[in-house]
């Protein structure tokens, strides 16, 4: 098993900031606001080419109501999972009451702890740790997170010695987390609890009120022998709603999350009915080319009529995603599920397809066979021949005469023959054209087809036509 550090502390101590510099990543959400971290944040990190797993963690304070005090229970399930605790606190504004009582309950876990007085740049750092020893950690090192320095000794004194020399396991494996499946959605329509769901446990903060989840969560996991990484994601609001900056840095995130993932589990309130919004949500993940399984969420609480209506408006409001599959589940009661599974394979299988080239040609010449290509300025668009350029989504490439002048509507035409031949359900297609070249244009005069008749007889002949 790789070894596991969280860091823990309290609220705007710079968690987040130095989970980024461990991890080298801007994978967790940094702003200067306290509180902006809720969940367990899992990130991949190497000292000294040897791999280990960190947890970024809520804030902990003394006084944990609500919220707060799911965050807590968030906090200590990353301490038992911990090998190693950095437990980080502000150098410049001193010990704090909280730090006491965080202290207190660190020193009950058994687990070993460092103490990382952060934000110790331009101060005299003797200074700086020396009131932190009150609180009774024999290993206290000054730090400067946002400026990284200090990390690269915290990794090589401290976090190295942990981390076994002889694990076979490389950055590249470690690279390749399986399916990454981003849940996405309006905020409160059941993603977070659709995660634990999936995952059979509470992994991330589910709270009767909108906007929880502030940052994106990127959890790996393991079913039926294949690997899988979920990121649950901040919900998405309309543009003119986003007032708070917190909001739009979690906006930012669940974009990043969504050009991240393989598949994206786009989540909808049947309760609430199809809303404008939803499909807005839609659109960000099929502009990224995303393959995609739409979940229709809190579906067994309704009645047979509300359940016509939302069937009904599906029928019309999505008609852009038609190959995409629609699932009627019960995220809280874990009804319907387990079958999104499938369609996460097959969406996936689908952004991933290699198709020949002959394969590609045969189809295209069946499509043009059916259905010619439309004139432009009086000649016939000509495509000649196509293969794949890219997946995820998969991209082909037209070559031929005037290729670029399709209309959009031949274009759809040709992406939903090459849909049904190679059974490409649950993802996006792209087309890209090049034009052929005409090797002798602007080689040779024109001549009419008489002058062209004219010196052909005169060629054969072996004269030249006199003036």
């Amino acid at each position: 098993m790789l070894p596991v550090v969280s860091i823990v502390g309290r609220p705007n101590v710079g968690k987040s900031t130095l989970f980024n510099a461990l991890t080298k990543t801007r994978n967790a959400l940094v702003v200067d606001q306290p509180g902006s971290t809720r969940d367990r944040q899992y990130g991949r990190a190497f000292a000294d080419d040897r791999p280990y797993i960190v947890i970024d963690t809520g804030g902990l304070s003394g006084d944990a109501e609500g919220i707060e005090a799911v965050m807590a229970d968030q906090v200590k399930l990353a301490i038992t999972e911990s090998d190693l605790i950095l437990f980080l606190v502000d150098g410049r504004e001193g010990v704090n009451v909280d730090d006491f009582e965080i202290a207190k309950f660190l020193r009950g876990t058994s687990k070993p702890v460092i103490l990382v007085v952060n934000k110790t740049d331009g101060m005299n750092e003797e200074e700086a740790l020396l009131d932190f020893y009150r609180l009774g950690f024999q290993k206290v090192i000054p730090l400067a997170a946002s400026h990284r320095r200090g990390v690269g000794a915290l990794i090589s004194d401290l976090i190295a010695p942990i981390c076994p020399e002889n694990l076979e396991i490389s950055p590249t494996d470690l690279a390749n987390p399986g399916i990454k499946m981003a849940i996405i959605g309006r905020p409160n329509v059941g993603k977070s609890t659709l995660v634990n769901r999936l995952l059979g446990e509470d992994r991330v903060i589910v709270f009767d009120q909108p906007g929880t989840t502030r940052d994106s969560i990127y959890i790996p996991f393991e079913r039926r022998e294949q690997q899988y990484t979920l990121i649950d994601t901040a919900g998405l609001r309309k543009r003119g709603k986003v007032d708070e900056v917190i909001e739009k840095f979690s906006v930012v995130k669940t974009l990043q999350a969504i050009d991240d993932s393989n598949v994206v589990v786009c989540v909808l309130d049947a309760t609430e009915g199809i809303t404008e919004q939803d499909q807005h949500v839609l659109g960000f993940a099929l502009e990224a080319g995303r393959a995609m399984v739409i979940a229709i969420n809190k579906w067994d609480g309704l009645t047979e009529e509300q359940k016509k209506e939302v069937k009904d408006s599906l029928s019309w409001r999505f008609e852009f995603v038609k190959h995409v599959r629609v699932h009627f589940i019960s995220a809280k009661h874990g009804t319907g599920v387990g079958n999104l599974y499938e369609s996460i394979h097959e969406a996936y299988d689908a952004a991933f397809k290699d198709i020949s080239t002959s394969k590609l040609n045969k189809a295209l010449e069946e499509a043009m066979s059916v259905v010619q290509p439309p004139l432009s300025r009086g000649r016939r668009i000509k495509p000649r021949y196509a293969h794949m350029g890219g997946h995820n989504p998969p991209l082909i490439i037209i070559h031929g005469n005037q290729v670029d002048r399709l209309p959009e509507s031949y274009q759809r035409y040709l992406i939903g023959h090459f849909r049904e031949t190679f059974k490409l359900m649950g993802t996006p297609m792209r087309l890209e054209f090049k034009v052929s070249v005409n090797p002798y244009k602007g080689r040779f005069k024109s001549v009419t087809p008489r002058q062209e008749r004219t010196e052909n007889k005169l060629a054969k002949r072996g004269g030249t036509k006199k003036g």
